[in-house]
């Protein structure tokens, strides 16, 4: 059976927190992974992370990395200072990934988190940038053994890839084995024209990754998206690769601010109904993968 994982502000407002308690709470709970926001790495020693590490490794928990890449460090920005800065700061988030054994980044980090505030004709020169950028990046990707995904996310998030058919051709031209794509349903719900299709188009040798969130960005089942399609397509081209369940439901703190949750998804906002909810999800996800010939 795939791994399953979950993403910790599922339950936490603000990006970083006490993640040894929630790889000690997702284990409770029966996942494989929990994944996280990368940047707080940069905040830790190197000794804290190798103590997360020993934590992940005694419960028996993979632990994956997300990043909605700062503006500051937009790696696709015409501003050639500000490029090679957005360089070297996910470089340096990558060799913190390898002190944590870490094998997997996610996310829009291709580029600044957002869209050029710019009348846009051509997005051509910042996918430039973009790609000159990520071949500098992908040579530390190479050395620590870490597998960079690009995420197709919608367009109010990024202009640069919107569409599985986008990060297949951004991955071709980057032309290295430690690059992927991501795809992630909630984004496919609004940019894909069919979102089975999608998935089997990406393939399992490129799909290094998969998302899971409803139309809302709620649980998966909770919401109109058709789950038989999704991970029927899965099993249509042998995935046998992560998943890892990214909802946002509550509105306030960081998470909600750059997530633009502007009202609480649920009625119980308590960690006791998160933690249901959690067991909910995971159950659900279990229930598809042995529906469709995937346990």
């Amino acid at each position: 059976m795939n791994k399953l994982g979950i993403f910790m502000n599922f339950w936490e407002k603000n990006w970083a927190a006490d993640h040894k308690k929630y790889i000690e709470k997702v284990a409770k709970i029966g996942y494989d992974i929990l994944e996280f926001q990368a940047q707080p790495l940069l905040d830790m020693t190197d000794d804290h992370i190798r103590e997360l590490k020993a934590c992940a490794d005694a419960n028996g928990i993979e632990l994956t990395y997300s990043l909605g890449l700062d503006p500051a460090y937009d790696v696709s920005s015409l501003d050639e200072a500000q490029r090679l800065g957005g360089v070297k700061y996910l470089q340096d988030i990558i060799r913190k990934m390898h002190i944590a054994g870490g094998t997997l980044l996610s996310g829009v980090s291709y580029a600044g988190w957002g869209c050029p505030n710019v009348v846009m004709n051509d997005k051509t020169p910042y996918l430039e940038q973009s790609v000159k950028s990520m071949k500098e990046i992908v040579k530390v990707a190479e050395e620590c053994g870490v597998t960079y995904c690009v995420e197709a996310v919608n367009r109010f998030e990024t202009c640069i890839i919107n569409t599985a058919a986008e990060a297949l051709d951004y991955v071709a031209r980057i032309d290295s084995p430690n690059i992927g794509v991501l795809l992630d349903t909630y984004h496919m719900n609004i940019e894909e024209t069919n979102i089975g299709d999608a998935i089997r188009m990406v393939g399992a040798d490129k799909l290094k990754n998969f998302h899971t969130g409803e139309n809302n960005r709620t649980a998966p089942g909770r919401g109109h998206l058709d789950w038989d399609e999704i991970f029927g397509a899965l099993a249509d081209i042998g995935y046998k690769g992560r998943i890892v369940s990214e909802p946002f439901i509550m509105q306030g703190g960081e998470v909600g601010r750059d997530i633009h949750v502007f009202r609480d998804l649920i009625a119980d906002t308590s960690e006791a109904a998160i933690d249901a909810e959690a067991a909910y999800l995971l159950n659900f996800e279990k229930e598809m993968l042995c529906k469709h010939g995937m346990a």
